[in-house]
């Protein structure tokens, strides 16, 4: 960082202020640990000698804290994996169902945004495809912060609603469906071999908010890579250079993801393993009616309230996962 020319190239200085941002914060927990030690051995010390009194308050406060510290560490070991700590993309498809499911898969875009911003990530909106009377078709979303892809990769499969539907106007029940993919952003350090006769390249106008812009120029990109059938799309930017440069970064990083998967599914059947039925398999239900609830199948977590986690509050979901992950020694971080 100390070099000449070092903060001339923003896009290259990312990665290495990222990890910088993550070795000071681990140790300054290290710090924090090694402060709460001292402090226990203090209070050890005074029960030996039979201290009493007003102490019960002060060590009561002590050791709620303690434990706070303790349950994030829990947490920030379990964020140790190859890709914990890079960035997250995070793209929502609804199921079938028309317009229920893309009406599902807009609210689950608003989550994941309220989520974002609740815990300081930068998240932009890479690509938006709306629907026909409501809802989405598709959204891409990137996540950039600390541990993104560590706390985002539970929420990776299919998202279960059960609401009285406002577009039924008998007023019946309906559930939808919507499937949440997570991936990690390659930074430069991983190299991704993509060749141009693999790819067909579609250019089209941006849909949504953006201004007169928007509908006069084919500045979205669409990218699909023949060998795999992956579909990518980027139209955040107003230039269709930017746009294609961002969904190659995408693309790059879907098979960066796959590759990963496929390692993953090849392990664990050498060592006769059976991966988790997770890959496109239903791993939440949120109940709107005829009670409120949303309840994580492979947890067990539950929440009362629906209107909270709709609005963003995942935690309770995420805090399980990754404490169940640290729980079942050898399972792989790519699993569901």
């Amino acid at each position: 960082m100390q070099e000449p020319g070092f903060w001339d190239d923003p896009s290259r200085n990312a990665p290495i202020l990222q990890q910088r941002r993550q070795l000071t914060k681990r140790i300054e927990t290290l710090d924090k640990l090694r402060s709460d030690a001292d402090e226990l051995a203090t209070w050890r010390e005074l029960l030996s000698e039979g201290a009493e009194g007003d102490m019960d308050e002060d060590m009561e406060r002590f050791l709620v804290r303690l434990k706070s510290d303790l349950d994030r560490l829990e947490l920030e070991l379990k964020l140790s994996g190859d890709n914990d700590d890079k960035n997250a993309i995070v793209s929502i498809h609804p199921g079938a169902g028309g317009t229920e499911s893309q009406d599902w898969a807009e609210m689950l875009l608003r989550m994941y945004l309220r989520w974002g911003e609740q815990h300081g990530y930068d998240v932009e909106l890479l690509e938006r495809q709306d629907g026909e009377e409501a809802g989405i078709k598709s959204a891409t979303i990137a996540f950039r912060g600390e541990y993104a892809y560590g706390y985002l990769k539970s929420e990776y499969g299919v998202h279960r609603l059960v609401r009285i539907s406002p577009y039924d106007f008998q007023g019946r029940r309906h559930t939808s469906f919507a499937s949440v993919d997570v991936y990690p952003e390659i930074d430069d350090t991983i190299e991704i071999d993509i060749q141009d006769k693999d790819l067909r390249i579609d250019t089209y106008r941006s849909s949504g908010a953006g201004g007169q812009h928007v509908n006069k120029t084919d500045s979205a990109v669409r990218i699909t890579h023949l060998p795999t059938g992956t579909v990518v799309a980027c139209q955040n930017e107003r230039s269709q250079i930017k746009n294609r440069a961002m969904a190659m970064k995408i693309l790059a990083s879907r098979l960066y993801d796959l590759e990963m998967q496929k390692r993953a599914e090849e392990q664990a059947v050498r060592e006769g393993k059976k991966l988790d039925s997770g890959w496109g398999s239903q791993i939440r239900s949120y109940v709107l009616h005829p009670y409120r609830m949303v309840k994580d199948h492979r947890t067990g977590a539950e929440v009362g309230d629906s209107g909270r986690v709709l609005d963003g509050d995942v935690d309770p979901f995420i805090e399980a996962y990754l404490k169940g992950q640290m729980a079942t020694p050898g399972k792989d971080d790519l699993t569901v």
